[in-house]
């Protein structure tokens, strides 16, 4: 899997959680915010916290740290796995 392929599976993990059930087309740049932050991060905690602070901060309400952590999992998945194939 190639950088852009991964990158559009990581995309398809945020579009299909829609943490605010406001439809996954409202969070393009928490999505993309997202997306730059996972190639600097491995540890799913660290990851969460990212994406749980992207994510209020941009609609000012809280998230479940373990539905973070759900995602964050799925998220890092996607990229081992595409570091494995390079």
């Amino acid at each position: 899997m190639d950088t852009q392929q991964m990158n559009l599976a990581l995309v398809a993990v945020l579009q299909e959680w829609d943490p605010f059930k406001i439809g996954w087309d409202l969070y393009e740049p928490e999505i993309a915010d997202t997306v730059v932050a996972i190639r600097d991060i491995d540890d799913p905690k660290e990851l969460a916290e990212k994406i749980k602070s992207i994510y209020e901060f941009a609609f000012d309400e809280s998230i479940q740290m373990e539905k973070c952590m759900d995602v964050a999992r799925k998220l890092l998945i996607i990229k081992n796995d595409a570091s494995c194939s390079i």
